[in-house]
């Protein structure tokens, strides 16, 4: 499977198309676009990397596949982050995680970080409603730059699991683990699949 194939398909699993700042950022990183530094040039602590790489893989968590962190997710989420998105999404980011920090989120036991992440979810879809409108009135106004500066960035748990799928999917071992990857196909006829046999990948 190619990049693109990759990238559709986990669009999918998004529920159909990735949010605007992400396909810019994935703009930026394919083309190796330098983005304008936020103030002070946004930085990671140590303890938020760790958040990190706990969401990441409560999102994709190991079983008899590759889980987040065996396929290098949380390295790619920073590194996303930091290099390939504008101030609002920094800001946004950083407010989320440090949500998490003020609740003591990594001291949790599993079910209570996953109880967590379960309300983080249902307050990003008032959020996304928020984002939402905030694009339309933006896109309304002709001093349009000054407002994304200005404006809210996507959610942080938008942003988080956006960039779980995207990093797991197109690595090696999240997409080998997800498909039959076939690089040299045979010829191409009808096949009926065995119950919980995977789907092709060329």
């Amino acid at each position: 499977m190619n990049r693109r194939n990759a990238i559709r398909n986990v669009a999918l699993l998004m529920g159909g198309a990735f949010s605007a700042p992400t396909l810019m950022a994935m703009n930026y990183r394919e083309n190796n676009i330098s983005v304008k530094a936020s103030p002070g040039n946004f930085t990671l602590s140590d303890n938020q990397k760790l958040i990190i790489e706990e969401v990441a893989e409560i999102i994709i968590p190991k079983t008899n596949t590759p889980g987040a962190k065996d396929t290098g997710v949380p390295a790619f989420v920073v590194m996303m982050i930091q290099d390939c998105y504008r101030t609002p999404e920094h800001l946004s980011f950083a407010e989320g995680l440090a949500d998490l920090e003020s609740k003591k989120f990594l001291s949790l036991n599993p079910m209570q970080k996953t109880e967590m992440l379960k309300n983080i979810e249902l307050n990003a879809v008032e959020q996304m409603k928020v984002y939402q409108v905030q694009q339309t009135k933006m896109g309304d106004n002709d001093d349009r730059e000054q407002m994304k500066e200005q404006a809210k960035g996507l959610p942080f748990w938008r942003l988080m699991k956006e960039l779980t799928l995207l990093g797991y999917y197109t690595s090696d071992e999240g997409l080998k683990s997800s498909f039959n990857y076939v690089p040299i196909p045979g010829k191409l006829e009808m096949i009926k699949l065995k119950p919980n046999q995977k789907s092709f990948a060329y």
